[in-house]
């Protein structure tokens, strides 16, 4: 069954990764509009052009990672498509994927260290569309950086499935390494019942709910940041519980 599109990492105006037939991440950068620039560290091969970036896990490099530049690119359906071309991020977590003939294409997504989930780039409102990479020949189209945030962020209450009191709930979670804060949310599933918790910040990693919890199931999702407001990590799934 194909699964939702999730992970990591460019939103501008709004732009966001995300990948196909796998779970997706989103991402920002800051700047949608401003042309991105950079040193060129192999030069095309002429009649072609070269696309160049950076892959970042909580400010630092990240070596290693599989992106992949897509002929064409459809969120929903068949993710990455057409011609692709690939590279691997070095060291330094730069990569440089070479000789791409000159063109317009559909989307650019990076693999999330080493799982089956990718992230995309989109732009637009509400990052509907795919971000757009347009190759000219004999020049390197410089990408923005791609930060990548982890799914393995791990909930101790309440457990997946559970039921529990509307009274006195305390949600927990485990610490996240070099996490500054959290953001969870928490919702119902009957959707004609308000939020209670909309990516609500809290400094440690436990919350005492302090607002009236109608019967029902609820959705309870967690995200752990960094001092620079960069996502570390989130709860792999949303978790489901019932209040009685």
């Amino acid at each position: 069954m194909l699964k939702s599109f999730v992970i990591a990492l460019v939103c501008l105006a709004a732009i966001s990764f995300s990948g196909c037939a796998k779970k997706d991440v989103r991402t920002r950068a800051d700047d949608s509009t401003a042309p991105v620039e950079g040193v060129e560290k192999v030069k095309p091969a002429p009649g072609t052009g070269n696309v160049q970036g950076k892959v970042l896990y909580n400010n630092a490099p990240v070596a290693n990672i599989d992106v992949r530049l897509c002929e064409t690119f459809s969120r929903f359906l068949s993710g990455c498509g057409g011609k692709i071309y690939t590279a691997k991020t070095d060291k330094d977590g730069d990569f440089v994927i070479t000789n791409v003939p000159p063109k317009e294409y559909e989307g650019l997504t990076v693999r999330v260290f080493d799982t089956d989930s990718y992230v995309f780039a989109t732009t637009g409102i509400a990052g509907i569309s795919s971000e757009k990479y347009n190759v000219v020949a004999d020049k390197t189209l410089f990408v923005r950086p791609t930060h990548l945030f982890k799914g393995d962020l791990q909930v101790l209450n309440p457990k997946a499935g559970s039921t529990v009191s509307g009274e006195n709930l305390e949600l927990k979670w485990e610490p996240y390494p070099d996490a500054a804060y959290y953001k969870f949310s928490l919702s119902p599933n009957e959707h004609l019942v308000t939020a209670p918790y909309t990516n609500e910040r809290v400094d440690g990693a436990s919350f005492k709910v302090n607002k009236p919890l109608e019967k029902g199931i609820y959705r309870f999702k967690i995200e752990a940041f960094n001092k620079s407001d960069r996502k570390l990590s989130e709860t792999p799934d949303d978790i489901n519980f019932t209040v009685n």
